[in-house]
């Protein structure tokens, strides 16, 4: 009886060990394509030419992440100014020196269910991960 309790218990630990550096690199690439992505938004949407982050930008950048594996529909944005105006219209664009904020979000999908196998109590649901940056206007009118 005793050894098939050990058993079993090593073979959960060698599962664990086995998977669990592959969710933890589909972590790791996740966020690093989502920041990749909030900082190519910021550069774009900030530039002389732009001076906002409008929804035609969004659903492109949708696209991109979809090109990595990631489901566009669950991506979030928040775009915000430090000056309280609305980053998001085409029609009156930031002035240079205004400060455009994106928030990026993107849920976990169920990465860490692996780590029931020995006893971690995975991370929630509704949980997610999160990127941000700012970067100020550059637009002249």
């Amino acid at each position: 009886m005793r050894n098939i309790l050990v058993f079993v218990l090593f073979a959960a630990m060698v599962c664990w060990m086995m998977f669990s550096p592959i969710y933890k690199h589909v972590l790791i690439a996740r966020q690093a394509v989502l920041q990749q992505e909030t900082d190519y938004l910021l550069e774009v949407g900030a530039s002389g030419s732009y001076g906002y982050i409008d929804a035609v930008m969004m659903e492109q950048s949708r696209e991109r992440l979809a090109a990595f594996g990631m489901r566009p529909e669950l991506v979030r944005f928040e775009v915000t100014a430090d000056n309280g105006l609305a980053a998001t219209e085409p029609t009156s664009p930031l002035p240079r020196g205004t400060g455009i904020m994106l928030k990026m979000s993107y849920p976990y999908e169920n990465l860490f269910e692996i780590d029931r196998l020995i006893g971690l109590e995975p991370i929630t649901e509704g949980s997610r991960m999160r990127t941000l940056g700012m970067k100020m206007s550059e637009y002249m009118p």
